[in-house]
């Protein structure tokens, strides 16, 4: 039975792949390949490795050679209807295997996914920091290189290329590329470069190739080093784990922290024009929440009114504060954040399903959560929610999908 049961058309505004352990290496080039060291994935993403990197290879490769032939095998693919929301990270469909993701599609009911990685954000923002400006970009490349490669097996599969803001000029020829290779989306990081203020006017040349191809700017968890202060869990009691069984990702002390990287760094873009300047310029705030966009939106227009007598900038601004957030961002909620509640003090044009497939957090009945919290809630609202916000979020990119 297909999961998606509502009898209306669903877009996933968050899902992603499953990186293998060598993915990034095996699509970079061959002058970087050696700096790229294979992931270590432990807890509870089914599989553990350590020990000299070249030594590792060949049984990294063998493993999932393995894992891709138990999940061609009949037994594997007999319970895949009923399990397809049960099977999680890399046991599920699709997951990494590029010509299951179709299948997995068709078994969730959605008319498309727009697909993120697992793994890398926090990597290629390290990257970014760490000062070797030629590596940023070439582990850029190779991130957009294997996004491009998975998400070609179904067009109903819509990629994210990354680009590092670093550098002006190879941020601009970056932007290009992605555009060019027919990714769907621009996925930069949510919180600040290393040198500048993601404002920056010799950023327009990028947010001006983004508007022109009529794509979105996304931001998505993950890129921005440590949330908090890592003291914060110096509390006399181990670090508890977190949804993957491991301590690398988030619990709830740092749960906390996940908004405010993009409430700055958009908030910034805000008062410093950048949204006047490029109207057209959408932006998608993917798995960092919403339920913080409302005070977020009052927070910023209490900013307009205690500062628009004393900075020009704000004094230029064309509208306030939330208009500009009504007329060019979305958001996706977690499946435990109050939907209903959003529009309410938000709006209905804010809001954007996810599952974040097949990922452990998206939980097994996201539907099911997201429609337990819209409650009473319209049909014009629900039709926002799950089709029309995801819709005038994509632009171009959503031109040949189901509406």
């Amino acid at each position: 039975m297909v999961y998606n049961q509502l009898g209306r058309v669903v877009h996933d505004a968050d899902a992603h792949i499953m990186e293998t352990p060598t993915w990034l290496r095996d699509h970079a080039d061959p002058g970087i390949r050696e700096q790229i060291r294979p992931l270590d994935l432990g807890g509870g993403n089914e599989l553990k490795q350590t020990g000299d990197v070249d030594e590792q290879l060949a049984d990294l490769r063998s493993t999932f050679e393995r894992l891709a032939e138990k999940h061609a095998s009949d037994a594997y693919r007999s319970t895949e209807d009923a399990d397809i929301m049960a099977r999680k990270n890399f046991a599920a469909t699709g997951s990494f295997v590029a010509e299951d993701r179709s299948r997995a599609l068709d078994l969730l009911g959605f008319s498309s996914q727009l697909v993120f990685n697992t793994f890398h954000n926090r990597r290629l923002r390290d990257w970014e920091h760490g000062g070797d400006v030629d590596l940023a970009y070439g582990v850029a490349r190779a991130h957009n290189r294997g996004m491009d490669a998975f998400c070609a097996s179904d067009p109903r599969l819509l990629a994210t290329g990354y680009v590092p803001l670093v550098d002006f000029d190879r941020a601009e020829s970056m932007v290009g590329e992605v555009i060019g290779s027919g990714a769907a989306a621009v996925l930069v990081a949510s919180g600040c470069p290393p040198t500048h203020s993601p404002s920056h006017r010799a950023l327009d040349r990028v947010w001006a190739q983004v508007q022109e191809a009529d794509l979105p700017l996304v931001f998505h968890v993950g890129g921005t080093g440590d949330l908090i202060d890592r003291h914060y869990f110096v509390n006399g009691l181990p670090i508890p784990p977190d949804f993957h069984g491991g301590e690398e990702n988030f619990r709830s002390v740092d749960y906390m922290a996940i908004p405010f990287p993009p409430m700055q760094t958009i908030a910034t873009m805000l008062f410093d024009g950048v949204f006047d300047r490029f109207p057209r310029l959408r932006v998608g705030v993917i798995e960092q929440g919403a339920v913080w966009v409302p005070s977020w939106m009052r927070q910023m227009e209490s900013a307009f009114e205690a500062f628009v007598k004393h900075e020009e900038r704000v004094r230029a601004l064309s509208m306030r504060p939330s208009d500009f957030v009504h007329r060019q961002m979305k958001f996706t909620p977690y499946p435990t954040e109050d939907v209903g509640w959003i529009v309410e003090q938000g709006g209905a044009d804010l809001v954007m399903f996810n599952s974040d497939y097949p990922h452990v957090e998206g939980g097994r009945r996201p539907i099911e959560r997201f429609e337990a919290s819209l409650g009473e809630a319209s049909e014009e609202v629900r039709a926002r929610f799950y089709t029309t916000n995801f819709l005038e979020l994509m632009g171009s990119a959503a031109r040949h999908l189901a509406s």
